[in-house]
């Protein structure tokens, strides 16, 4: 007998389901944030984490009906945000030029401490100061708790360029950091 996942929201997404947008706009407010921060982490730019948010719930939504609980709600809808982000990338023509503007949209987490809001922004610039594989597989790695397979299969890469992408991105983010320790 296949086992099902127990979701702690089974009753809002059963009402999703059945058109009530009452609960689909609590699944969005549930969801939304750590979505966001999810899609932003891969997209680097503010603007584009909110449409890529946008598609994935319209698409979540679509596919509801699909969701076979074979696990937790969040993760399948964190597959959906993931695929989003990746293909709004791979449509992007300029991202380059993009990124030299994805700083003024971090926003930095509150900390009564300013040296480690100093030090949290010191990474968020680093990291997406890195090249978009790089980045990608660093954050569903390090971020998103997906294995080197996992990544293999979500970016269509051998398990080997996973693992290479994510060594030479972990030496290349030091690098950056140690640059702005030393001239910043």
């Amino acid at each position: 007998m296949e086992e099902q996942t127990v979701n702690i929201h089974d009753d809002i997404i059963n009402r999703c389901i059945e058109g009530d947008e009452v609960a689909q706009f609590e699944l969005y407010r549930l969801y939304s944030k750590a979505m966001y921060n999810t899609a932003l982490r891969i997209c680097g730019a503010s603007s584009d984490a909110e449409d890529v948010l946008q598609e994935a719930f319209v698409s979540a939504f679509d596919r509801l009906h699909t969701y076979r609980r074979e696990a937790a709600f969040g993760a399948w809808l964190k597959r959906i945000v993931i695929n989003k982000a990746l293909n709004h990338l791979r449509t992007q023509q300029k991202y380059a030029m993009m990124m030299e503007d994805t700083h003024e949209h971090l926003e930095v987490a509150e900390s009564t401490d300013e040296l480690t809001e100093l030090q949290v922004q010191h990474v968020k610039d680093a990291l997406f100061q890195l090249p978009v594989g790089f980045r990608t597989v660093l954050s569903l790695y390090l971020l998103e708790g997906y294995d080197h397979r996992e990544i293999s299969e979500i970016l269509g890469i051998a398990e080997s360029t996973s693992k290479t992408q994510y060594k030479r991105a972990k030496e290349r983010l030091k690098d950056v950091l140690r640059s702005k320790l030393n001239y910043g």
